[in-house]
This record gives structure tokens, sequence and C-alpha cells, in this order.
């Protein structure tokens, strides 16, 4: 197992959150409007992400549009420097391919989503930060639970002295399954799109960074379809306040969460922010694994080198 992947996968990641994190606000924001409440009978401040992106210039300003950018990085290198580098040593070690050679969609969703899941969990506490600052906004706009943390640390401290470690892991029980599918989808998107090119004629004077952007795109696409509808459900439980307790006060847990959803916003309800996602998720799903793929292929001239010296 090469340690030097974990980090890589990491890096890349981070890297590529830096262009993808206002999205990530918007689709905060669009799946907290209108919660617990029925189509048509609320006011929608971020009606497309056009919109939505005209709107927090308007009011809140440029800045705006990368809160919550010091949790996003911490969580995205932390579940990806796991995940990437889980599947990575995987898949060198033949472990993602079938018996006849070719890469086998399902032990790649495995590795792939193991990874994620496990990532998912040491990195929940950034997942919720970043939830809680993204979410923040000035009162013609707000949407959600607004909480009154000023920065990354003023949350983990708040969350912390309140409520403890337990408090910090709020939600983490349904991260950890958004991660293994989307994860899972993901990885297995581009592993198997990128052997399939690679295994074509047409691949054939093609560049490596031609076939990574493509591979990337295709898991992009893949990962937000499989990832939005449990996205929304952590967006939810990881904003909602809580009682002295710490007890959630919209949501007991993720199936109360998922039936008051589908009760009131119907099956709609759980695709809300679907549009930011997906726009999200396919740079930021190209980017990173381009980014990695960019990163090893540096390593690997460093190792033949050194092996030469």
């Amino acid at each position: 197992m090469d340690g030097v992947d974990f980090l890589l996968g990491g890096i890349a990641a981070t890297g590529a959150t830096l262009f993808t994190n206002p999205l990530e606000v918007i689709k905060t924001r669009m799946q907290l409007q209108g919660e617990m409440a029925a189509k048509g009978t609320y006011e929608k401040p971020y009606k497309s992400v056009l919109e939505g992106l005209v709107t927090i210039l308007r009011n809140d300003g440029y800045w705006a549009l990368q809160k919550g950018l010091a949790p996003s990085l911490c969580f995205q290198f932390g579940i990806n420097s796991i995940r990437l580098g889980t599947y990575t040593t995987a898949l060198e070690h033949g472990l993602t391919r079938s018996a006849d050679g070719t890469q086998s969609i399902w032990k790649s969703v495995f590795w792939g989503g193991t990874g994620g899941f496990v990532g998912s969990a040491l990195s929940s506490p950034f997942f919720m930060m970043r939830t809680h600052l993204q979410s923040q906004a000035v009162a013609e706009i707000a949407v959600g639970y607004q909480h009154k943390h000023t920065g990354m640390w003023s949350a983990l401290r708040g969350i912390y002295q309140q409520h403890g470690i337990q408090g910090l892991y709020r939600g983490v029980s349904v991260t950890m399954p958004r991660a293994f599918l989307g994860s899972g989808g993901q990885l297995a998107g581009f592993g198997y799109t990128k052997d399939l090119l690679q295994r074509h004629p047409l691949y054939k004077g093609q560049s490596e960074r031609l076939v990574s952007i493509l591979s990337g795109v295709v898991a992009g696409t893949v990962m937000a379809v499989t990832m939005t509808p449990p996205d929304v459900v952590a967006t939810r439980l990881y904003n909602q306040g809580v009682d002295g307790k710490g007890k959630g006060i919209y949501y007991s847990g993720v199936v109360d969460c998922c039936v008051k959803i589908l009760k009131t916003e119907g099956v709609a309800g759980l695709y809300k922010g679907f549009w930011p996602h997906y726009i999200r998720i396919g740079p930021h799903s190209m980017l990173t694994l381009f980014f990695f793929d960019e990163l090893k292929s540096v390593r690997n001239k460093l190792k033949q080198k050194e092996a030469i010296r």
C-alpha cells in the first residue's frame, strides 16, 4: 500500500473544491428552502442556479459564495484521501477487475464505496460545520435554521461545548450511506469508462488527459443521480436546530426525515438542489480525478528517476 496515494487524493479534492464551493453554497440553500412546506406555499429566493448566484451576490456579496470554504476543504481532504487512496490501492492490486481482466463495475463500487463510507464517517463534523456556515444569509434570503457561528472554529467550539462529540457526529448515519452510494458510483463510473475507452480502437492516439476528463464527466453524472436524495436528507439533518438535550427540532432521524419530506414536499423534495449539485459535481468530479491522475503521473515519474539513480 502506497500511503502517498492517500495524500494525493486529498490534495486533488481540495484543489477542485476551490473552484466548486460556490455551487455547493447554492445547492445547500436550494435544499433548505421550502423545508417542511408544500409546493407553492413558500417563497423561493433561489429559483435556479443562475438566479441563486445573482441573489447571493446582490444581497450577501461576493464572499458569501465561498461561505463554509474552510470546513469544506477539510471535509473534501478527509473523505477523498481515504476513498481515492483505498480505491487506487485496490485497483493497483487487481481487486477491481473481473476474471477476464476487465474492470468490474460491482467490485469498483465496493472498493470506492467502502473508502467513501469510512472517509465520510471520519469527516462528518466538517460536513456539519460546512452546512451550518453555507446556510447562513441575511434575513431577506435566509432559508432553513440559521446558526450563529462566525467561522469554522466558532462552529467547532460551540457545537462541542453544547453537545460534545456526539453533537459533532449528529447526522453521520445518513452521510455514510450517502458517501457509499456517491463514491461507489463515481469511482465505478470513472474506472469502467476509462478502461472501456483505453481498450477501444478510437482511443489510439488520444491523450491520457482527454480520457481522464471524459471518464470524470461520466463519473460525475452517475454520482449526482445516486447521491442527491441522501444529500438532501443529510443537509436537513445537519442544519436543523436542536433542543437542550441535543435532539433535532424537526427530524428524529433518517427515516423520519425521509417520511416528512415525502409527505410535505413529495418525491421532488428529495431532489431539491439537483441542478446545482449536478453542475457542481460534474466539474468537481472531473477536476478531482483529473488532478489525482496528474499527481500520480508526477509521482511515477519521480519514482522512475529515483530508480535510474
